[in-house]
This record gives C-alpha cells, structure tokens and sequence, in this order.
C-alpha cells in the first residue's frame, strides 16, 4: 500500500489541498489518490482537492468517473492543472478550473519560520464538537476549533481563529512543535507529553504561541504575526 500512495503527493495549499501526480500509469494514478483518502477519511471530509498530473493525457469519462468517486468520499474535485491541451480543454469542459493560485514570494517569506516543509494540512472552516483530524505534519486552520473538537499533530499547529477544543501538537514526541492562534483558549493543550491546565476564555485575547520552555514545561506567550 505504501508504494501505490506514494505515486500521489498531497500538500495544503491557499484553496484547499493539491495532490500532485508522479509519471506513472492513470489507473494507478487514480487508485493511489483513492486509496490515501480511504486510509484517512477524516482528513479529507469535505476538502477542496485540486489536482496537477503533469503531461498526463486525460478524456471525459476519465475525469468524470474519478470525480464521481471522489464526490462518494464527501471530496470536491475543483481544479486540473496539466501540461496537455486535451487535458487541460477535458477540465474546462467539465467547468473546472485549469489554474491554482499559489503562494506569493512574500507570503513564502511570511510563513517561513513556521512551516518549514510541505507536509502540511490546510483546514479551511470552523471545526466543530465530535471532529477529530490527525495529520502526520503540520496543521492549519482558518477557522475557530470548537468544544469537543480535537486537532492531533506529528508538527506545529496554527490556528487563524479561536480555539476551545483540545489541540495535540508533536503527539509522536517532538518536543520543540509549537501552537498558535489568535486565541488560545483552549480546553487543553498538549505538546509532545507535557499536557497543560484547561485554560480559561480571556476578556480581551490576543495571539499566542504555546511551546515548550526551557525549563521543561509547556507556557503561553505572545505571538507576533506580523
């Protein structure tokens, strides 16, 4: 199974997430796709999915069967990005778009210092109480983190909202993942093994940035995000 899923790479990007296809055969392509999905249902419910498949020559029947699987998976297929005019025309047929908005220079620079890598799951709504997403990299919300909802991280988490629920950044052991958010208010905190006290609502929250301090013990500070 991990070498069919490791035909198709998955990253977050500004518009929901964009898995980039390698030079192999369509149908196993596809099942690659379906199969990193199935194994992790929860990730992908109700994402935004654009796809770049290279050279890859693509017909209708093609495009309208894997999205009619994804649809199955609760997974909307939004965009085809190719280098092959039939592909690309096949996509625009269908109504879906052929380009990706991708991070400005200055935005790279911007995020810099939190993520350092493209293992990283963009989550654009509120999570709301009884959702539960685990990744194994870093996390980003535009969105609020409810009560009762949970957010389980191998990295950093980033949050562009209000969090209550509970947040678990580098659950595998790592020690120097951090959380962020605009208010940090949550039921509980975890990094690594260090679990902190259920944090009260704040009268007038600003941002902040929980690590790990020097002394051992996880602690809340300001977050500079500009």
């Amino acid at each position: 199974m991990e070498q069919i899923t490791s035909l198709v790479q998955i990253k977050g990007i500004r518009d929901g997430l964009l898995a980039t296809f390698s030079d192999a055969p369509w149908e196993d392509q596809r099942m690659a796709l379906l199969a990193q999905i199935d194994d992790r249902p929860s990730f992908f419910q109700g994402a935004r999915l654009a796809m770049d498949i290279g050279s890859q020559i693509l017909k209708v029947n093609d495009l309208v069967d894997l999205r009619d699987h994804l649809s199955e998976r609760s997974v909307i297929l939004w965009a085809v990005v190719s280098e092959s005019p039939t592909t690309e025309q096949t996509a625009q047929l269908l109504g879906l778009a052929t380009r990706i908005s991708r991070p400005r220079p200055e935005e790279q620079r911007q995020f810099a210092d939190t993520i350092t890598d493209d293992t990283a799951l963009f989550v654009n709504k509120t999570l709301r109480s009884g959702t539960r997403i685990e990744f194994p990299g870093h996390i980003v919300v535009v969105g609020d983190v409810n009560p009762g909802a949970e957010i389980v991280a191998e990295g950093n988490v980033i949050v562009w909202g209000r969090v209550r629920g509970m947040i678990h950044a580098g659950s595998k052991g790592d020690r120097s993942a951090f959380i962020c958010a605009l208010d940090l208010s949550a039921n509980q905190l975890r990094i690594a093994n260090e679990a902190s006290a259920m944090l009260k609502p704040q009268i007038d929250p600003k941002p902040e940035i929980a690590s790990i301090n020097s002394e051992g013990r996880l602690q809340a500070e300001l977050w500079h995000t500009g």
